[in-house]
């Protein structure tokens, strides 16, 4: 009877190393696991892979409540696939990992983890062990890191025109690259507005994006002040403008109280039904008071669930008052605002004093567009915070815009934390490639082998690069190679004009943190998943 047992080769082990390195013979099952995992990260990569690049294909997303987002951002399109496999989650995981590291870079890093598997697998076919494999991998990532250093150039923060170009280099692979002129100064002018000096990384909570749907991305701007997401209440008729502001945040509701649990109170008699309306007006009417009181003239009020924020009564007596209204205000929002506006959150009206307002020139509400937006400006010592304006015609457009100002800001906010540019286009990538391959051949036994499978799988970008601009792959990675050979290591992949030229004259840069951050974060992910060997699935 013939044997059912599957031979070595089948089971994805081959004999090609004899003696000390005799080829390293694994079980079935961790054998057919790593394969697994292998395909389903492999099928993530692959997914965004037609997305790398100036010339990247776009994605249509429906969202489970139905809404549609087109975008080619990694991270974006990455979160809304639901990954099933545990190997895939991990892909997701890495693509959401460099956004928050670098903000950059999110298809990269998800592109080279599939091509560093797919060298993995070959690895393990020819029979060398998967912690061996994970070892070499990871010192070649600290080489390729060195080799990545070595070749770029330091930037100063004050050299506006490297920020501008890293910038515009990021957005020049986003749909909104043909406004990568009004977008890209706008991301540096904000972040160089946060840092001092000595400050080697910027919070990006302290620049807010306020959308708005009306006029064109090119109305985009960054406002000298703060831009609030609300309008202002002219519900009772009160002012929309309002000169020498005093400014109150307000956590407590201008409405009349109520108990906390359900009751009912019967009323049969109407003197006391007029009372009850009297004392109701009276409290409101004290409260009114008490505002005007503490001089303050804009009145911002946090959104409330339990009870109405400010009714209709309230409204009436602020008008009276002369006190501008903003309801509504969102509970994440009184952080930025007290911040920006250098004033304290008031919760109690007992506690509401003069020393709690912030001060500015003028609050107004300005229809441009068809857009209302209320914009505080002239703010007296105001605090380290951006607000920037995005606008466009519809909801996809508005939240494509946002998404890619925040990719340039955070490719701004790279060059703070790691002061140094290198060029795109896939010439890091092929240099790095190139000096492995020949530190590769120094080296002895089953390392030699990993290195080269390393060296070989970070040509993924320029090939990919050059496929999504429909050029012919081979032709233009074996000329990239052979321009590195002949010392040319700024020779990169020119998509507009479709062939090799020197990168940095072309303005084609990105940051070193984006490139360092996209190897070591996709070498980790891809180690992790060749150390696993079983799957147990817990009740």
């Amino acid at each position: 009877m013939a044997s059912t047992k599957p031979s070595l080769t089948q089971q994805g082990v081959t004999k090609t190393l004899s003696g000390a390195n005799a080829s390293f013979k694994d079980k079935g099952k961790p054998m057919e696991l790593r394969l697994s995992n292998m395909v389903a990260a492999k099928a993530i990569s692959d997914a965004v892979r037609t997305s790398l690049g100036p010339r990247g294909m776009d994605k249509m997303i429906q969202t489970s409540k139905g809404e549609v987002i087109v975008t080619n951002d990694g991270a974006t399109i990455l979160k809304s696939v639901q990954a099933l496999h545990p190997a895939a989650k991990m892909l997701v995981d890495l693509s959401a990992a460099q956004d928050i590291e670098a903000g950059d870079g999110t298809t990269s890093v998800v592109v080279l983890a599939g091509s560093f598997l797919g060298a993995a697998e070959k690895m393990l076919e020819k029979g060398i062990h998967p912690t061996i494999v994970a070892e070499s991998f990871l010192r070649a990532s600290t080489k390729a890191v060195e080799y990545l250093t070595e070749m770029s150039t330091p930037v100063d923060l004050n050299d506006k025109a490297s920020l501008l170009r890293a910038a515009s280099t990021s957005l020049n692979s986003k749909i909104v690259s043909q406004y990568s002129s009004t977008l890209a100064p706008i991301a540096v002018a904000a972040v160089s507005r946060l840092i001092t000096p000595t400050s080697n990384n910027v919070d990006l909570r302290d620049i807010r994006v306020v959308k708005k749907i009306g006029g064109t991305i090119e109305d985009t701007e960054l406002v000298e002040g703060v831009v609030l997401n609300q309008n202002v209440v002219v519900a009772a008729g009160g002012p929309t403008r309002m000169e020498k502001a005093k400014i109150a945040i307000i956590q407590f509701q201008l409405s009349a109280p109520k108990p906390d649990m359900d009751n009912t109170v019967v009323i049969n008699d109407y003197r006391q039904m007029d009372k009850v309306i009297k004392e109701g007006r009276q409290y409101i009417l004290n409260l009114a008071k008490k505002i005007k009181k503490a001089n303050c003239n804009v009145l911002l009020i946090q959104k409330s669930i339990l009870r109405d924020a400010v009714d209709d009564l309230a409204l009436n007596y602020l008008k009276r008052l002369n006190i501008l209204v903003v309801k509504d205000v969102e509970r994440d929002e009184i952080e930025f605002l007290s911040k920006s506006l250098i004033c304290k959150p008031v919760s109690d009206i007992d506690a509401f004093t003069e020393d709690k307002l912030g001060y500015a020139d003028l609050v107004e509400e300005t229809n441009d567009d068809g857009v209302k937006v209320v914009r505080i400006t002239g703010i007296k010592n105001r605090g380290r915070t951006v607000s920037i304006l995005a606008t466009g015609s519809n909801h996809l457009v508005v939240d494509e815009c946002e998404r890619s100002l925040h990719d340039a800001l955070c490719v701004v906010r790279c060059l703070v934390k790691k002061r140094a540019l290198i060029g795109g286009g896939g010439a890091p990538e092929i240099h790095v490639s190139r000096l492995l391959s020949q530190y590769a051949n120094s080296l002895k036994g089953m390392e030699a082998y990993c290195f080269q499978a390393y060296a070989d799988a970070l040509e993924v970008i320029p090939t990919t690069l050059a496929e999504n601009a429909g050029l012919n792959p081979i032709a233009i990675v074996t000329e990239l190679r052979n321009r590195h050979a002949l010392g040319d290591r700024n020779a990169g992949i020119n998509v507009r004009k479709g062939l090799i030229s020197n990168i940095l004259d072309e303005e084609v840069i990105q940051p070193l943190l984006v490139t360092t951050s996209a190897i070591e974060l996709s070498t980790e992910t891809v180690c992790l998943l060749l150390k696993i060997d079983d799957y147990v699935q817990a009740r």
